[in-house]
């Protein structure tokens, strides 16, 4: 329970942001096509520290690496709120992305706890709390912004931040890893995993299209909802936001399926899960009370979906092996933030350009990829 909070609470940081795109861009001076850099350098940070501090979880003592990141993400968080225009605020972005990695420490350290028959139930369990947290981030923030200003919203997660490390500090028992690698060979045998892992690489492709149509969707909506179609206010969209929140509870189903040998199948559901998800909301004239309703809809099928199959993914990869768990986990998440990162940049932009109209077909496109090239999947390649 513990581990399944601090990751909720960690995950928020690099989240709770998204909402705020127009009031940040507002006070920044950011453009709305620009306004996508607010959430796409947090994941840009985020996917260099999955990439270059993460892999440390297989070398180095796991508490001690994830209070030093979260201590890096209290200096973000703190520059973020006191940001006096553009350029310092996505600097303290970048930062707060890479000290956030602290939750990619923490999930591979609970399936290390965990016995093997349930390890699948262990992942979902934290990934439920990993979700709940990216998906309370934005509803939360926008109530506070609506009530307060969004610099507030910084200051009181490095708060929380800082309660949490001293927490973690008292709870967690050390977990010293057993490999005496230097931290060069480290990262070069990163590479040598990227290449000889076909489970890794489909299951990182598969989240990377289903992250990056999330990404898309949660960055495109708060604007089409402060729209003329809608005239939504902070408040409202944080209702929106807060519907999406019910797409966590596929986390721990996801990894009971995943024990019992259902990957396969269970891939598919979330991949059309998310493809219905864009569809649905195409039914009903915009702007009206019914496509509202299907957008709530969409947004719990779209969560769902993403939610399960990063459960699925990770499941498969932490079966490969113990001794390089952290790499693979790095890998993998640092694969699909990437895709995450372009499905924010792509976003905003989309909707500038053509509306949602646009950015609904983009993010339609991307879990149809991934279905696609979950179809050729051979038995070799992972765990049905």
């Amino acid at each position: 329970m513990l581990l399944a909070c601090a990751s909720g609470l960690i995950a928020a940081n690099i989240y709770c942001a998204q909402p705020l795109v127009g009031p940040i861009g507002a006070a920044l001076g950011l453009s709305p096509r620009a306004g996508g850099l607010i959430v796409t350098l947090t994941q840009i940070g985020y996917g260099l520290g999955l990439l270059f501090i993460v892999p440390l979880g297989d070398l180095v003592e796991n508490r001690k690496l994830a209070l030093a990141l979260i201590i890096v993400a209290i200096a973000g968080l703190l520059g973020a709120a006191a940001a006096p225009h553009a350029p310092p605020f996505l600097a303290a972005a970048l930062l707060i992305g890479i000290g956030s990695v602290a939750v990619q420490v923490l999930v591979p350290y609970a399936a290390h706890m965990a016995p093997e028959p349930i390890r699948g139930r262990v992942v979902g369990n934290v990934m439920s709390g990993l979700m709940l947290g990216i998906m309370l981030a934005r509803p939360v923030a926008s109530l506070i912004t609506e009530l307060s200003s969004w610099r507030v919203v910084f200051y009181l997660s490095a708060v929380i931040m800082a309660g949490l490390a001293a927490v973690l500090a008292c709870r967690l028992p050390l977990r010293v890893p057993a490999s005496k690698l230097r931290y060069g060979d480290l990262l070069a045998s990163m590479g040598h995993l990227a290449v000889a892992t076909p489970i890794l690489q489909r299951r990182a492709l598969y989240h990377a299209c289903l992250f990056g149509a999330f990404s898309l969707f949660w960055t495109a909506t708060p604007l089409l909802l402060s729209g003329p179609a809608f005239h939504l206010s902070q408040g409202g969209i944080a209702l929106f936001a807060l519907a999406g929140v019910a797409g966590a509870v596929a986390t721990p189903i996801a990894g009971r399926w995943a024990d019992r040998g259902w990957s396969r199948a269970a891939t598919t559901f979330a991949m059309l899960a998310v493809a219905c998800a864009f569809l649905m909301t195409h039914v009903a004239a915009e702007g009206s009370a019914l496509a509202l309703g299907l957008l709530v809809t969409a947004a719990i099928l779209l969560d769902f979906g993403v939610a399960a199959n990063v459960t699925l993914g990770q499941r498969a990869i932490y079966a490969l092996g113990a001794e390089y768990r952290s790499r693979l986990n790095g890998l993998y998440m640092a694969t699909f933030f990437a895709g995450g990162a372009i499905g924010s940049a792509v976003g905003g932009w989309t909707y500038a350009q053509g509306g949602w109209t646009l950015a609904s077909s983009v993010g339609l496109a991307l879990p149809i990829i991934a279905l696609i090239c979950h179809q050729t999947e051979r038995p070799s390649d992972g765990p049905r």
